[in-house]
């Protein structure tokens, strides 16, 4: 159980875990100076005398105004809240501020202790008692236990520790899940003999020594082996989330690590700066939040700048203080964030905590953010776990999930798959994939199946349409591979036929006039024996001794038919010549994971450059390969050119 420390400067925190624990987690000089915390402070304590079956881990914040940031950043993650009130102050302004942070940060376990009783007489005792009380009435805290302490003579310090022993045995023991692990750092320094070291709560997953992670944020991106490991300040083999961990990193710079920064491993490696929350505002607040405000969001121990976009409340553009709503935060900096997280919202200036809530979708759009699609797309988000979430995403998703945004803004690893109803299709491409539920997938093959019937209303000397131009007409926002899958599926199942590029109804057919027909067959050797160069239609023309307008029109009827192709205006190759060059294609892109260029291109089939760029333009027009920056990458779920 990892216990956090909350309340005003000078109220005991620091005295009290001292108390507790026998640690003083005031480490700096000027911290002891000034009889002030200023950084975090850490001390550990066993449940039984001997080390017994659980440690309690303290993490102390400062209590001044000023650092009001670093307190969010050590009440991160906490599982347990001790409220520090000071019995002859009673509750304070960072008192107030501390508490809205604990309940923003959704922390319903902790307690209340009055500090410093011997200092106060009994009837002032029990004035602090009810403001404490009525201090947390309203709040996720309201009912917690008040206890009464003095690390002067003693008073309650024991009484506490039992306390906290029993409250830390009934919390169910932290156990790996299956996410990707992921640490939060708050702290950086070097050992002796060790190296750099840093400090963090494990947000998530496992690690274990001799694990490659990843730093990122600042200048210490890169990776890194774990080359020791302690959890709970204790050497161990392996830590997972819910520890607090101290990592040594072999080769790292500890000048390169800062609080803020996250260290991953590698299938959780990204970083986004625009997310859609579901947040509240604190009821204290003396103004609505608005679309357009300026904010510092803090996450993690991480904290930047944003602005705020108001997505739906019952107030339209702002939500009042209490109230809650969705809302989408544009970052001025990165920040490696994940569905689940919490944020906490500040003002401008800076000078108090407005608003927080949880992270919905890490992996937001920039457009149609309002629309009612959107809405009930963050509304399937909130689902209570991951599986259930992915089915209702399916559900009101009519251009399907992409699953590689879903898996990063769940923090789960590449290999993972959701258990998914048997209509539900699922696309391989590259990493990631493409998921579409089994209603959407109803309706975008009637619109398919509809466009092409319409198309050969009006088209009747046409063999069918190509690809490219039927997504536009059919499913123009529906993504690529999931585009192609369908056409495949209507294929196997029959109700789809194709022929070259084209793709068109199985009973429809087009009937070659006797001229094209001749024509075709005056243009067979030639077009073979030009190879790989294909044919330009002028110089077909002179050779088999016909007009060039003519064999002009009658290449483009051959062409719709399916019986030659135009990889560029006039040049002309036979489908048995396209067959080999798209096997080459395939062959020389399964060497590369995927990807071939223009030049491995032209040494495979020693073409020149330019022919071998308009081979790969052609054949990204029909669908078979894709551009991603200088190469082009084969479809694997493209069935384009398998057959002759």
């Amino acid at each position: 159980m990892i216990i956090g420390t909350a309340g005003h400067i000078d109220h005991g925190k620091t005295t009290l875990v001292r108390a507790l624990t026998g640690v003083d987690t005031d480490r700096l000089p000027e911290e002891k100076t000034r009889g002030i915390s200023i950084e975090l402070g850490y001390a550990y304590l066993d449940t039984e005398v001997g080390g017994g079956e659980r440690r309690i881990g303290f993490v102390d914040v400062p209590g001044h105004e000023r650092l009001v940031h670093t307190m969010v950043a050590g009440a991160s993650g906490i599982d347990f809240a001790l409220l520090v009130i000071a019995a002859d102050d009673g509750p304070m302004p960072q008192t107030r501020e501390h508490l809205a942070v604990l309940s923003l940060l959704g922390l319903d376990r902790g307690a209340i202790v009055l500090t410093k009783a011997d200092r106060v007489e009994a009837t002032r005792l029990a004035a602090a008692q009810a403001e404490a009380r009525a201090l947390v009435a309203h709040t996720a805290l309201a009912g917690a236990t008040v206890w009464v302490t003095s690390a002067t003579d003693g008073r309650g310090i024991g009484a506490l520790r039992d306390w906290l022993f029993d409250q830390a045995r009934s919390l169910p023991t932290a156990v790996a899940d299956d996410r990707v692990f992921r640490l939060a750092i708050d702290r950086a320094f070097t050992l002796d003999g060790v190296g750099t070291v840093v400090t963090g709560l494990a947000h998530s997953g496992t690690v274990r020594i001799g694990d490659t992670l990843t730093v990122t944020g600042g200048s210490a991106g890169g990776a890194y082996r774990v080359r020791s490991l302690h959890a709970q300040n204790r050497a161990v083999t392996q830590a997972h989330a819910g520890q607090r961990c101290a990592i040594a990193l072999a080769g790292a710079d500890r000048g390169k690590f800062e609080r803020g920064m996250w260290l991953l491993a590698d299938d959780g490696v990204w970083q986004t700066q625009r997310v859609d929350a579901a947040i509240t505002v604190w009821p204290e607040e003396p103004s609505a939040l608005r679309s357009g405000a300026m904010v510092h969001v803090h996450a993690g121990t991480a904290a930047t700048t944003g602005s705020i976009a108001v997505l739906d409340s019952p107030s339209a553009d702002r939500i009042t203080p209490g109230g809650a709503g969705l809302v989408q935060i544009l970052l001025r900096q990165p920040l490696a964030l994940w569905r689940g997280d919490r944020v906490v919202l500040r003002d401008a200036a800076a000078s108090r905590t407005v608003a927080g809530g949880i992270v919905i979708d890490p992996t937001a759009p920039t457009r149609y953010r309002k629309t009612a699609q959107r809405l009930a797309e963050l509304k399937a988000l909130q689902a209570a776990d991951i599986d259930a979430r992915f089915r209702a995403l399916l559900a009101v998703s009519p251009n399907g999930v992409a699953m590689s945004g879903f898996r990063r803004a769940e923090a789960r690893h590449r290999h993972w798959q959701p258990h998914l109803d048997r209509a539900a299709l699922i696309v391989a491409e590259g990493d990631g994939g493409h998921a579409l539920g089994a209603e959407a997938a109803t309706v975008i093959d009637d619109a398919i199946l509809g466009a092409v019937a319409r198309y050969h209303e009006t088209h009747p000397d046409e063999i069918g349409v190509d690809r490219g131009r039927l997504r536009r007409m059919a499913a123009p926002r529906l993504p690529l591979p999931l585009f192609e899958a369908m056409i495949g599926r209507a294929i196997t199942a029959g109700s789809l036929a194709q022929r070259g590029p084209f793709v068109h109804s199985p009973a429809h057919a087009v009937h070659l006039s006797e001229a094209d027909t001749r024509i075709a067959q005056q243009l067979a050797v030639p077009l073979l024996e030009a190879g790989f160069q294909g044919s330009w239609i002028r110089d077909l023309a002179t050779d088999c001794a016909i007009n060039e307008s003519l064999l002009r029109a009658s290449v483009a009827r051959l062409s719709q038919s399916g019986d030659v192709h135009q990889v560029v205006r006039d040049l002309v190759y036979p489908v048995a010549t396209m067959h080999r060059l798209a096997a080459i294609v395939r062959e020389e892109a399964a060497r590369r994971d995927g990807n071939i260029t223009a030049a491995q291109l032209r040494d495979a089939t020693h073409l020149g450059r330019k022919r071998a760029i308009q081979i790969l333009e052609y054949l990204d027009r029909v669908g078979l390969c894709r551009r991603v920056g200088d190469s082009h990458r084969v479809r694997a779920e493209c069935s384009l050119f398998l057959s002759p």
